[in-house]
């Protein structure tokens, strides 16, 4: 095969996560000439980028009727030989209908209507047995959930909070969700979610840590906080550089065989647990002699959770709870002993903009430093590791070297765990940086003509077609993100420049969106931002105050999506002896077997290092960035909420009790 590829053509692989441009330019292609697409992708084209073969996969000989590549190259080389102005004709005509395909907007008058439709058809697809949406294989898809809780809590809709409930519980009983040593799989190959796709992606952590969050903000259910902490510790105990940025992915297979790692025999589990521990945990997982994955087991809580399980046992179910976490501990420690799998160490930007968002959203909802930290630390190494002398934002790092200029994705991500680290620290320069980047992406991206972002930048390679992305699939497009991030600076900032871009840009997708609302739930996001009632919070007082303290932590643990919130901060001398404000709801103790987060600090002592650094500021940096901020000023020496809604302000409050009343109440009240 060598010789023939030598012989007759340039073979080039390319990494569809370093170059997503390249792999959305040439899956198109497939997909506009064979009618399907997917991975991996084969692609012949002429020397000048004009395609003019596609296909997925080719084994290498024919066999079961299914052409070899071999065959296949043969025959196009014998083709090129015979006729080769005849192919490059059709390459030039393939890629003359591709560019015109993918530069155009499908443009309209966003619709509020398109929210309810796409609630609709979420409806229609929705699986009440198993939770998820449509057939198998299942996706988590974490931000169509993240939509339902919006669409919930702006309708009362107990369906829409249902829907999202089923599906999250039945995924952390799956085996799509690792037991053992915590994080998801990228997809379930069955409709139940038992039998994943074991390839781990820190994109699909970092989106499902958020829908998790907003479940527990919305809900209180401690379940849900426990998926978040251990997802979280996954991540940053197996997926994060030294240095703070974060690792792409983890392969499925180890010693060349799937799920390898992770599946267990009834016999190896009672051999590490003991007999009597091995019997109730297999009994509980459903870890059999004959297995449930090709003779083996993946642990799973599908037909009982551990609660269920523990009373139909006669067992106390608090006390299983923490039975079973030591038991996966054990499991965890002899499971470090196997081969792991493959770990893909790239650094990408935009994955990290994710997981940034992620902690900094649990980090405030829990009042955990420690995620917050995390969220720092991978800014931190993005602006030295990712980032040019000029300020333009780099793809990937890998042992110390920075390649491709970044793609919208990575500015839409980024600019999105910008702002929400602002949210969680009030350090100004998060905000600072997000409304910096949020103006190159401008300068590098938008299209001046029919409005949205080009998904490569006016400075990257010239290639056949520049393409603008809207659909929101496994993760969310880049427009969908940005305009939702415009429409929160514009709150953040008072610039109505911001929100005209963002108009500018619902539009320019309105009509694709149209169609076929339930495929662009992100993008849907946007537009309950925009066309429902919003609040701009601005808290004022010394960061030192308890009562700022207070009051911060309070609102940070809400679930409040219709809102943004400022803090303007006044200087003010240290207290004696601060008094952190109390956790209401202190971490449930974790066991340190499994890597998982301990509780050694407590969050009294979290909140205080977070306060000591907010105070450390320059108390007028965020009038610089929201003016409308400077006239809102603490009343009677205590922390004081306003509750703006266009920026148009109530009367300042300053008694806790009434603050989480009125914003209970939400907006338009």
């Amino acid at each position: 095969m060598s010789k023939l590829m030598n012989e007759h053509y340039v073979a080039i692989k390319v990494d569809r996560e370093e170059r997503p441009d390249v792999d959305q330019i040439y899956m198109t292609v497939c997909q506009a000439m064979t009618g399907q697409g997917g991975w991996p992708l084969t692609i012949v084209m002429t020397p000048d980028q004009k395609p003019f073969f596609a296909g997925t996969y080719f084994p290498k000989e024919t066999r079961f009727g299914r052409m070899g590549l071999m065959e296949v190259l043969h025959e196009i080389a014998g083709k090129w030989a015979a006729d080769r102005s005849r192919i490059e004709a059709s390459g030039e005509e393939i890629a003359f209908h591709i560019k015109q395909g993918l530069a155009q907007t499908d443009s309209g008058q966003a619709d509020p209507r398109l929210i309810e439709q796409a609630a609709a058809n979420f409806s229609e697809q929705f699986d009440g047995e198993y939770g998820g949406f449509g057939a198998a294989p299942k996706f988590p898809t974490p931000h169509n959930l993240m939509f339902l809780l919006r669409y919930s809590r702006q309708t009362k809709s107990e369906q829409a909070l249902g829907m999202v409930e089923k599906t999250l519980d039945s995924m952390a009983r799956g085996g799509i969700y690792d037991h053992v040593g915590f994080g998801f799989a990228r997809y379930s190959t069955d409709r139940k979610w038992l039998i994943p796709h074991f390839e781990k992606m820190l994109y699909d952590n970092a989106l499902l840590a958020m829908a998790y969050t907003e479940a527990y903000q919305s809900t209180r259910k401690e379940s849900y906080k426990r998926i978040v902490e251990d997802v979280l510790s996954y991540v940053l105990r197996d997926m994060t550089d030294p240095d703070g940025g974060f690792y792409c992915a983890e392969d499925a297979d180890s010693e060349g065989v799937e799920g390898k790692f992770y599946v267990w025999t009834q016999d190896e589990v009672k051999q590490v647990l003991g007999e009597a521990d091995g019997d109730l945990y297999c009994r509980c997982y459903h870890v059999s002699e004959f297995g449930n994955f090709e003779g083996f087991n993946i642990p799973n809580l599908i037909e009982q959770n551990t609660a269920e399980f523990a009373m139909d046992a006669g067992l106390d179910p608090k006390v299983w709870e923490e039975k079973v976490r030591e038991l996966n501990a054990k499991l965890f420690q002899h499971r470090e002993h196997r081969v792991h799998p493959h770990k893909d160490d790239k650094v990408l930007t935009a994955w990290n903009g994710l997981m940034i968002a992620s902690l900094a959203i649990a980090g405030r909802a829990f009042q955990r430093d420690r995620y917050i930290d995390a969220a720092k630390r991978a800014v931190r190494f993005i602006n030295e590791r990712l980032t040019r002398e000029d300020g333009r934002l780099m793809a990937r790092y890998r042992q110390g070297e920075a390649a491709h200029l970044g793609y919208v994705d990575d500015y839409a991500f980024l600019i999105w765990g910008l702002i929400e680290l602002y949210e969680a620290t009030f350090l100004p320069r998060y905000l600072a940086r997000a409304i910096e980047l949020q103006e190159q992406m401008m300068d590098l991206f938008w299209d001046a003509k029919s409005g949205g972002f080009f998904f490569y930048g006016n400075d990257g390679e010239n290639l056949i077609a520049r393409p603008k992305e809207i659909y929101d699939g496994a993760m969310p497009s880049g427009n969908s993100v940005a305009a939702l991030n415009l429409l929160r600076l514009a709150r953040l900032t008072g610039q109505v420049d911001f929100e005209e871009n963002a108009m500018r840009l619902i539009s320019a997708f309105a009509g694709q969106v149209e169609k076929y609302p339930a495929g662009y739930s992100f993008f849907l996001m946007a537009l309950q931002f925009a066309f429902g009632a919003t609040r701009e919070l601005v808290i004022s007082g010394s960061p030192l105050w308890d009562s700022t303290r207070s009051l911060i932590a309070r609102i940070q643990e809400r679930y409040l999506p219709d809102a943004v919130v400022i803090f303007h901060p006044e200087a003010s001398e240290p207290p004696e002896a601060p008094e952190a404000p109390t956790d209401e709801s202190e971490p449930a103790p974790h066991f340190s077997g499994t890597g998982a987060l301990s509780t050694e600090d407590s969050s009294k002592i979290e909140q205080l290092s977070r306060f000591e650094e907010l105070s450390q500021i320059d108390a007028f940096s965020i009038e610089e960035l929201a003016g409308f901020t400077r006239g809102q000023v603490s009343v009677k020496g205590q922390a004081t909420l306003y509750i703006c809604e266009n920026f148009a302000c109530k009367l300042p409050i300053t008694d806790l009790k009434e603050a989480l009343a009125q914003l209970e109440a939400g907006p338009g009240k």
